[in-house]
């Protein structure tokens, strides 16, 4: 019996995780971990009886030990880290949102833990740290977005005697286009949360749906292909593909393109990532290319979509960048669901904290921590003075 620890358990990856675990009876969960939901959290413990719980928010964390649920309850960075280390975890599931899932992937791997990553933040910040960490404690990266997974799964069919640079000369990163797909940029201006919040084909958490929309997302995929499968930015290409069928593709030296297909549904990558590498039977809809039709593909327009430029800019510039492309957008995206500012103002903003930082080529981790508070504190800053009379 496999045994795992999931870290952001009540997010949108975590509670599909628990639903594949419950389908399929030989995983044990050993540890939770989540920010501050914990009604969700105690269902949870409940019924998957962990032996070690971490609530990130402090406060929380007192309330749920007060529910006498008879399991360890850690809070903080504390509480993350002890999920991410519990000694019976073989598989680290990292779903949290945002850069602090950096330091417990650090040190469950420092642990020996295989990692399931669908935090993108860690490698997109840090994986020049991440990577090298992986090869040293001998342990596996296993990707969980749909796109990197279906990449994996590829390259697993046919670069397991020869090196992906050798074999590959593409990456093919598709991407539904979001909610905004083919509007030019003038008629976003007056967009609303509640737009930008309906994904036409996938169910996600909040932040990833608006990274979604404005192609944030795809950006920093862009550059967690880059440290997951080691190809130059110029190689991955992003390719709209608006039915959200086929989740990505390579392209081989010798012409050939092999596509991981399938329906939207993100429990296929959790499970392949937990079992890996065997299969094993999932329930849900299959693909019925007839009533599908067609697939239809369309180039992004990189003039109408800076967030998605952006990402590949910083991704070019590497060291400190990337933190500071990631930095502004959550911020950014925090500010905009609060109705602080307007939806154009993200990449603005994103643009903006590039366009003043002062790069720094190999980040430690406390230098990238640092960037990362720096530029938020200054995108707090000049949001308010930009958009407080514009909003108002």
């Amino acid at each position: 019996m496999k045994k795992i620890a999931i870290l952001g358990s009540t997010g949108s990856i975590g509670t599909q995780t628990l639903q594949v675990v419950q389908e399929m009876k030989d995983i044990q969960i050993v540890a939770l971990a989540a920010d501050k939901n914990i009604d969700l959290l105690e269902q949870q413990i409940r019924k998957f009886h962990p032996t070690l719980v971490g609530v990130f928010d402090s406060k929380a964390a007192k309330q749920l030990k007060e529910r006498n649920l008879n399991v360890e309850i850690y809070s903080g960075m504390d509480g993350l880290i002890s999920c991410a280390t519990e000694s019976g975890a073989e598989i680290v599931i990292s779903a949290v949102v945002g850069m602090i899932g950096i330091i417990p992937v650090m040190k469950a791997i420092e642990k020996g833990k295989d990692i399931a990553l669908a935090n993108k933040e860690t490698l997109v910040t840090a994986g020049h740290l991440i990577l090298p960490m992986t090869k040293q404690y001998g342990v596996k990266l296993l990707p969980i977005d749909s796109e990197h997974s279906a990449i994996f799964q590829c390259l697993e069919a046919v670069c397991k005697d020869q090196k992906i640079s050798e074999a590959v000369s593409k990456i093919l990163l598709t991407a539904s286009g979001g909610p905004f797909r083919g509007k030019r940029r003038e008629e976003l201006k007056d967009i609303t949360v509640e737009q930008a919040l309906k994904h036409p084909n996938w169910s996600m958490g909040k932040k990833i749906t608006i990274d979604s929309s404005t192609m944030v997302n795809k950006g920093l995929e862009v550059m967690e292909a880059y440290w997951l499968f080691g190809l130059e930015p110029e190689q991955i290409e992003v390719v709209i593909q608006p039915e959200s069928i086929i989740h990505s593709a390579i392209e081989l030296i010798d012409g050939a393109v092999l596509a991981q297909l399938g329906v939207p549904d993100m429990r296929l990558p959790i499970q392949y990532a937990i079992t890996y590498p065997e299969r094993t039977i999932l329930s849900g809809k299959r693909i019925d290319f007839f009533e599908l039709g067609k697939i239809t593909f369309e180039r992004p327009n990189f003039s109408e979509l800076p967030g998605l430029s952006l990402a590949y800019e910083a991704i070019k510039q590497k060291g400190s960048m990337p933190t500071v492309y990631n930095a502004a957008n959550e911020c950014a995206v925090e500010k905009f669901l609060n109705r602080e500012i307007p939806y154009l103002a993200i990449t603005d903003l994103i643009e903006a904290a590039m366009g003043r930082h002062h790069r720094i080529e190999n980040p430690s981790l406390s230098q990238i921590l640092d960037t990362e508070a720096e530029t938020r504190g200054w995108v707090e800053i000049e949001a308010k003075t930009r958009y407080t009379q514009e909003i108002s």
